[in-house]
């Protein structure tokens, strides 16, 4: 009996909690939801001065740790919050404004400077130039506010491993929202906005969006997945069954034993 029990919880553990194949866990912490970040701390704009985060988050402001040299993720995922934020009938600069963090302590303000001008010049077509900014920092100063924020990222190579989200934050430094991308929808961006104006934390809702639905690019909206919910319901049956027949073959036991 007590084998029977040893596997199975092994089982489901291994299944749950899959084990960290070398180096430092990548992925987001949402535990930190409703942290204030320290809004004192340093960085470098795409001008190339000094200012504090306090300076530019003035407003409710959608933030996001990526780096201007990705070429993978980064780049789509700016390009669609760039496009999605279009949508939304909130004014940027004025009602919300955007903020980009690089987590390459090796890139520089004029790395930002080409990144922002590219934005600005395609998928961010008529945003105010003061809407979105654009920082660089050194590596104390990124480690210290990727961790506050939950967001934890790894070197690999020549790349560098992050999670896709984008996060919402108040005047006050408060994060209210995760939201999980690369895909974004305007309805999610516009309540993180009104969430960080009014100071509320949401919860990240959108984690069990990507598990159980696929964004669909023509619709622009998610599709449920079928088949990923089905594998999960034969999961769930075959734990129940396996508690079952647990539990009969100790009944009978304590019977065949009276």
């Amino acid at each position: 009996m007590t084998v029977r029990l040893f596997f199975l919880f092994a089982f489901f553990f291994t299944v749950s909690f899959p084990l960290n194949q070398g180096g430092e866990e990548v992925g987001l912490d949402d535990s930190k939801l409703g942290t204030k970040l320290p809004l004192d701390m340093v960085f470098t704009n795409e001008k190339g001065e000094k200012v504090t985060l306090s300076s530019i988050i003035d407003k409710p402001t959608i933030l996001m740790f990526v780096y201007y040299k990705c070429p993978a993720l980064c780049s789509p995922m700016i390009a669609d919050v760039a496009s999605q934020v279009r949508r939304v009938d909130l004014a940027p600069g004025k009602d919300y404004q955007l903020v980009s963090i690089s987590i390459d302590h090796n890139e520089t303000f004029e790395d930002a400077a080409e990144k922002k001008k590219g934005v600005l010049a395609s998928g961010a077509v008529g945003l105010p130039e003061n809407s979105w900014h654009f920082l660089t920092g050194d590596s104390a100063s990124i480690k210290k506010l990727t961790g506050l924020a939950g967001i934890t990222f790894r070197r690999v190579g020549d790349l560098i491993v992050h999670p896709g989200v984008i996060m919402a934050v108040g005047k006050d430094g408060m994060i209210s929202r995760y939201v999980i991308g690369p895909k974004y929808l305007p309805f999610d961006i516009k309540m993180s906005i009104y969430e960080a104006m009014d100071g509320k934390t949401a919860p990240t809702v959108a984690k069990v969006l990507k598990f159980c639905f696929n964004y669909d690019n023509e619709s622009d909206t998610y599709v449920l997945n079928v088949t990923r919910i089905f594998g999960v319901i034969i999961i769930l049956a075959a734990a129940i069954g396996m508690v079952v027949l647990i539990r009969k073959s100790k009944t009978k036991d304590i019977k065949e034993g009276a």
